[in-house]
């Protein structure tokens, strides 16, 4: 079976499990129970893995609790930053489902033993509350315990039968594959409030690779609106893990999609010691300040947030915002976003964030961001996307790329917005259509309807405008009328139709020449 075929089975598995076990159960919510016995069956076979150190004779699954010292749970947290009993894996759990009648209690307990056990140890922040959402006591899952340790075991059997492979054999990427097309599926069906903190994989790729475009290996990558942490994955499913040198680091301001961000680095085999995901108020409470600057940086923040702005007096003075001399407008936070980013951007470093296209030519505040933005030289390219490439809008969004290292003071505008593939409900970018964008974005060559490089002065000109329509011109499909053939056409024609009227009016005068004669 190849990978494809691997994948699709894997897909089609994962989605039948959450229609069956689903019930009445909101689906936006009843994810949280299919994703986290996804995890816990991750960490609990990854752990074993980790413990059996490749030795066939060895099954911890099957060793009994009290064998286990204190000096091999001490070197195992240390290591991978959590520690699991053998009673408390997920096959020994899953495996006794159906006839436990403490499953929600079992469950809740080695949940709370699997955080608990990090305490004290530096991996703590990075596993306490990864199971938040894997309430167990929900009334979500039914109104009797009966009901809802049925539930819970449809679950934890039906994770149980994925054929996810060995993970020493390298199919991991199965396994995150799964949790993001479990992730995407429940976005295009929960319409925004799911799309807000996903951001499509054939997205992500295109602002991973420009973000790290060019560069040999970046200190570390960050996403100040983290969502599920899509976008800093990509940046290793598409590049040597060398490259990224201390880590993956973002912010998230929803806790339950924090608690995914965390569990996807864990999905995608990142050790707590090379990740770090805060909870809290990116633009009120921002973390990471000491860590900064970034080589990369890549975010989809939220569009037209409404925010504090203005009625924060210290704001204006935050050394984030006060550059610009302006804070973004309170209804409109989106250039907090890119202004936050900016600061955060290293030297040598680029920062790609999805924007909202009305902050590119609206005027106030946005006009007066755009000047400082074009005349310090920070903007090096405005992409405009293909519409109904995200879950849950239609909206034909815009990438801004920053950089603080150009060569030169133009500005690049790429027309992107031809380039897609329909599929099902939604447009996708195609790999040829990344590498097209790519080879554009990377010779910076003007190209008739697609791409153009305009000087700082050209754009200062036009009011600091930076919408791509504005500067490359939309291809013009219309038809090529040859008005010279059109204007014989139409001499031929009402020739035809004057002879047409002579020959009607021949006959009726011939007709009305028998009547006279009865």
């Amino acid at each position: 079976m190849t990978s494809i075929q691997q994948r699709a089975e894997l897909h089609r598995q994962i989605w039948q499990i959450a229609n069956d076990v689903r019930g009445s159960v909101d689906g936006w919510d009843f994810k949280q129970y299919v994703l986290g016995a996804l995890f816990y069956r991750f960490i609990s076979e990854n752990f074993s893995l980790y413990i059996e150190a490749g030795d066939d004779s060895v099954s911890y699954a099957e060793m009994d609790d009290s064998i286990i010292t204190d000096d091999i749970k001490d070197d195992a947290i240390k290591t991978k930053g959590y520690f699991i009993y053998p009673s408390q894996l997920f096959c020994n759990v899953a495996a006794k489902a159906n006839i436990n009648t403490r499953l929600n209690i079992d469950l809740n307990s080695a949940f709370v033993a699997i955080e608990t056990s990090a305490y004290g140890y530096p991996s703590e922040a990075d596993i306490k509350g990864l199971f938040a959402d894997f309430d167990t006591t929900s009334n979500r899952l039914g109104n009797t315990v009966k009901d809802k340790n049925t539930r819970l075991a449809a679950v934890l059997k039906g994770v149980e039968g994925l054929k996810l492979g060995n993970f020493e054999d390298n199919q991991i990427d199965l396994f995150g594959d799964a949790y993001e097309f479990l992730i995407s599926n429940y976005a295009a069906n929960a319409g925004k409030s799911g799309g807000e903190f996903f951001t499509p994989q054939h997205v992500s790729k295109l602002i991973a690779q420009l973000a790290m475009h060019g560069q040999t290996h970046v200190n570390k990558i960050y996403d100040p609106a983290a969502g599920s942490g899509s976008l800093l994955l990509q940046a290793k499913k598409h590049f040597d893990n060398h490259i990224i040198e201390d880590g993956f680091f973002g912010q998230e301001i929803n806790h339950t999609t924090f608690n995914l961000a965390r569990m996807n680095m864990f999905l995608h085999n990142i050790n707590y010691d090379k990740f770090n995901i805060m909870l809290g108020d990116t633009l009120r409470e921002p973390h990471f300040g000491d860590d900064r600057p970034f080589d990369a940086i890549v975010s989809n923040p939220p569009y037209s947030l409404s925010w504090i702005g203005s009625d924060d007096p210290t704001l204006i003075n935050d050394e984030r915002f006060a550059p610009a001399g302006v804070l973004a407008p309170k209804s409109k936070a989106d250039f907090a976003f890119v202004l936050h980013s900016l600061n955060y951007l290293s030297a040598k470093g680029r920062a790609v964030i999805v924007c909202f296209p009305g902050i590119f030519y609206r005027g106030g505040a946005e006009q007066k961001i755009r000047q400082y933005l074009i005349d310090n030289n920070y903007v090096e390219t405005v992409i405009s996307l293909a519409p109904n490439l995200f879950f849950g809008t239609t909206i034909a969004v815009n990438i801004l790329v920053l950089s603080k290292h150009k060569t030169d003071t133009n500005v690049q505008f790429i027309d992107a917005s031809g380039l897609f593939k329909k599929e099902t409900n939604n447009n996708i970018l195609t790999d040829a259509h990344i590498e097209q964008i790519m080879q554009v974005f990377d010779s910076k060559a003007g190209i008739d309807h697609l791409a153009k490089s305009v000087t700082l002065e050209g754009v200062a000109a036009n009011d600091y405008n930076l919408s791509v329509s504005s500067y490359v011109e939309a291809k013009d499909t219309r038809e090529i009328v040859n008005i010279t053939e059109l204007n014989a056409e139409l001499k031929t024609t009402v020739a035809r139709i004057d002879q047409l009227r002579t020959d009607i009016d021949a006959i009726v005068a011939e007709i009305e020449g028998s009547e006279a004669q009865l």
